[in-house]
């Protein structure tokens, strides 16, 4: 059995400052998890083959070797099931979801035995199991290969759940999934991979803590994935208009860092969730139904950026665009909290 520890927070553990893309960022969790502990595998559709689909695996083959890079039959539930063997025999196995999409494929490894398992055993044991799931749209693939999923799973007891929503969250975010005793989903998204930012190489995130990536007192915008980075943009517009919009990097759904985001509002009085997903049932209704029982006096009614309902994403590259939360539609969302009354 693996004997690294849980999670320590990030600034324990920093080190070198490095600019990556996102995928890059990636490649480097994976490389720098599977040299430091030799329990550490990965697993999936294709990784071992040419650096995987999206490239995240590159030359991981050819330095630790086909019996820790696998391949897989095309069987969602059937290699997360054997991850799950592997992890309660000694291993930390990391498997790759190609696309968000068919996470329920494998819903009852998922849903049914992942989460479930220390519990049922008195905590004889722990799924030391990281899911990495690759989400989102932008790559014009249709909708049977354009969802984040992102909320499908975050009410699980037991199921950790990750959203990176930019190079350095990448890095630290996995390397802390991998490193976690319990089963964590992990979220990356591919319209971020040829992104480039900060990343802190040795940096592990503290497990279930947001990050507040721009300070400011008049809205909080609350994101996650590819919306962090157009709620950046967003902010920057608002403040040519004399608006100076905190932003919030969810960071994790499960567990859900509400204190951040509840000091945040508590300052703006004014709430903005943008999310690439449709609103009902996701982590923005979640967001703002506990700031509600939390009795958070807002200034103005809470806002949700988000896809329309009942409407799936096109393979249409104008059609994916429209419908897809902007950096406009942030914005404007943000100028109608500021200017309620």
């Amino acid at each position: 059995m693996s004997t690294l520890t849980e999670t320590a927070p990030a600034a324990e553990v920093a080190g070198t400052e490095v600019e990556l893309t996102y995928r890059d960022a990636i490649n480097a969790a994976l490389d720098d998890a599977l040299a430091e502990d030799a329990t550490v595998l990965l697993m999936g559709e294709d990784v071992s083959s040419d650096g995987g689909v999206f490239k995240t695996n590159a030359g991981l083959v050819e330095k630790y070797g086909r019996e820790r890079i696998l391949n897989t039959p095309i069987c969602e539930n059937g290699f997360i099931g054997v991850a799950l063997g592997m992890s309660v025999t000694g291993l930390r196995p990391i498997v790759e979801i190609m696309f968000s999409d068919f996470l329920p494929t494998a819903g009852d490894a998922i849903v049914n035995e992942l989460p479930k398992f220390r519990f049922m055993s008195g905590g004889q044991t722990s799924v030391p199991v990281t899911v990495r799931s690759i989400a989102g749209a932008t790559g014009r693939f249709g909708t049977q290969h354009s969802a984040t999923g992102e909320s499908w799973y975050m009410a699980l007891p037991g199921l950790r759940v990750a959203v990176a929503g930019s190079p350095g969250a990448a890095y630290s975010l996995l390397r802390t999934a991998i490193r976690s005793n319990d089963p964590v989903l992990f979220f990356e998204h591919k319209g971020l991979y040829g992104r480039k930012g900060v990343v802190r190489r040795g940096e592990l995130a503290e497990l279930g803590k947001a990050q507040v990536v721009r300070e400011g007192a008049d809205v909080t915008i609350v994101a996650t994935l590819l919306m962090v980075e157009r709620s950046l943009a967003a902010a920057k517009a608002l403040a040519d208009d004399g608006i100076e919009a905190e932003v919030i990097d969810l960071r994790w759904l499960n567990p859900l860092d509400m204190p951040t985001v509840k000091a945040s509002v508590q300052k703006t009085g004014r709430l903005v969730v943008a999310e690439e997903q449709p609103h009902p049932a996701g982590w923005g209704a979640t967001v703002i139904s506990r700031l509600a029982m939390d009795n958070v006096s807002f200034r103005a009614a809470p806002a949700a950026v988000s896809l329309p309902d009942h409407l799936p994403i096109s393979y249409s590259p104008p059609l994916e665009d429209a419908i897809l939360p902007s950096p406009e539609r942030i914005a404007d969302a943000a100028r109608g909290a500021v200017s309620a009354r």
